[in-house]
Order: structure tokens, then sequence, then C-alpha cells
């Protein structure tokens, strides 16, 4: 329709921020837009991941492919990964990802010389640039010992050694999975739940306690006092519909109305570590941006053809 807009102004409210973890709201757009961001979120955040390995020594009980393999899926720091270049698009090494501009080396040398099992871990990874690091996942507190060694590489016993040399590259997800800097992002509709107060009235007590019972997630609770099913926590609900069969097999349909607001998402997002959440969220959003950038570009181009023809066209080396 003429003169119709359908332009919005998405807006986010954070609920809760962790260093690892971020729940949001984000409101006044549709799900196309929240799958967009999801999907971004997941596979194209760049992060550091080692990506060549080359092994000096290995007699340990591990191959040289299955340690090369772990190694790449250590989470490393990765907070100067948008400003890096990929490898494959670096001029100042031809694009063999070995240089300062797209490329971070790691060393480890470890011999066990003792009868006690050694454990090698992600903290003997030493790296050339000390902002790309192994994530440090040590307890704070100190309480869980466990979790000081780092990330377990391989276990050595005496005699056995372990020599090698590790060249991180910038990537995606989309690429492979250790560049994911995502370890889960999920969002749901936020649902907009009214009890029937009129029919919940004709229900007795323990018909109200079996009808909340049947929820699986506990969105519902009798108020002790007032005897009235009153809504806890509605974001709980996993849209299972159990409750709303309860109400036929009573009886009595109607007795709640749920529903699934279509411009309202509540997300869910877990860092690996490799960056902080709220930072993948925005470089997220960043790289939404360009990609919306680049098809308006792309529409204007075409719209320069449609108006110049062939001489566009060629302006453009067509």
């Amino acid at each position: 329709m003429e003169g119709l807009s359908y332009a919005r102004t998405p807006r986010i409210k954070i609920r809760e921020l962790k260093d690892d973890y971020v729940k949001f709201e984000l409101r006044d757009t549709d799900a196309s837009i929240a799958n967009a961001l999801r999907r971004v979120m997941i596979a194209e955040v760049p992060t550091i991941a080692i990506d060549l390995v080359e092994i000096e020594v290995n007699s340990s009980v591990l191959n040289d492919e299955f340690i090369a393999h772990r190694l790449g899926l250590i989470p490393l720091t990765s907070e100067r990964a948008m400003s890096m270049r990929f490898s494959r698009d670096c001029d100042a090494c031809d694009g063999d990802g070995q240089c300062e501009f797209c490329s971070v080396e790691f060393h480890l040398r470890v011999k066990c010389m003792t009868d006690q099992t050694l454990d090698v871990t992600s903290k003997d990874l030493y790296s050339s640039d000390h902002t790309v690091v192994p994530v440090d996942f040590t307890d704070p507190t100190g309480l869980d010992s466990n979790e000081n060694r780092g990330i377990i590489i391989v276990k050595l016993r005496r005699g056995q050694e372990l020599r090698l040399r590790a060249i991180a590259r910038k990537g995606i997800g989309k690429d492979h999975a250790k560049w994911s800097p995502a370890a889960t992002v999920t969002f749901m509709y936020e649902p907009e739940i009214h009890i029937n107060e009129d029919l919940m009235e004709t229900l007795t007590l323990e018909e109200k306690r079996e009808w909340v019972e049947s929820c699986p997630t506990h969105v519902f609770e009798i108020d002790p006092v007032t005897e009235q099913v009153v809504v806890v926590d509605a974001e709980a609900y996993a849209y299972d519909d159990e409750v709303i069969k309860k109400a036929e097999a009573m009886g009595k349909p109607g007795l709640v109305d749920i529903i699934a607001r279509q411009d309202s998402f509540i997300f869910t997002v877990e860092s690996t570590g490799a960056i902080k959440a709220s930072q993948l969220v925005l470089n997220a959003i960043e790289i939404l941006r360009q990609k919306l950038d680049a098809v308006r570009l792309s529409e204007d181009t075409v719209e320069a053809d449609d108006q110049f023809g062939e001489l566009g066209a060629h302006m453009r080396g067509g």
C-alpha cells in the first residue's frame, strides 16, 4: 500500500550480564531479524583459534592429528580479532597466514621427568602476543583446584615428551566450529498469559492445584492467602500446551489464554570465553549492519544499471 512504512526501531534491554553470559530482551522487530542476529553470533563473529600445528617431538600416547585437533578447540582471547586480517586476505605474508597482522605463534615444550603423570594443559602454551592467550578458566575463589590447571591437552609419563609450534589465525564459525565464540545462543517469543478469573472461580481448591501441577515448569502457583491462581514466571512457559489440554480435559476450555508476542524476544547468550558475551552481541550487531549496508549498496548498483544501462555496467568493469 502506498505510503505505508514498515520501518522499525528495535530496542534492547539487558536483564542479566556476566563476562560469559548475557540475557536480554529484543523488542519492536520480527523473527527474521532475531534469527539473523542469532545466526551471526554463532557463525560469523570472528575469533582467533589454532589452525596450523607443526609437531617436532611427540612420544605421548596420542597421535599428532589428535593433539592438533585438541589444540584447535582451546578458546583463545580474541578481543583483537575484529581488527585482524583474514590470512587469505593478508598482503603482508602473501596469504600464508604467518605474520603479525593475521596470525599469532604459540610454542609448547614439555617433558615428564618423574614417575608421576604430568598433565600438559593450555597453561603450557606460550604465545608471541600477550593479548592472545588461552582463556583462563581459573576459579577466582580458589575452591575448585581442578580448574586451576587449565584445559588438559595430553598426559605424559616418565620420559615422554611433546614439542610443537602452532599458528593461530582469525576465522569464523561458518568455516569451523573452533572459531565460533558462542557456546549457545537461544531466543524465545515472550509469552503473554491471561487467566480467565471467572472460570477459575468455578474450580475447587483441589482442581486448581491439579491444574497448576499439570504445567511441567513453574509458571503458576496458588496464593496461600486468597487461594487464587497467579502467574509467577511467565517466561518459564515452554509452549507445551499442557495447561491448555488440562483445562479442556476438565471441561473448562478458555481457562487460560497464552499468546506468543511476535515482536518481542528473550535472548540467552553464553560465550566460550574467547570474547565477553556483551562484546559478542555488539560485534554481531556490527556485522549484521555491515551486511545490510552491502545489500543496500547492491540495490543502488542495480538501480544505476537500470538507469544508465550498458554504460553503468561498463564503468563497474562488467
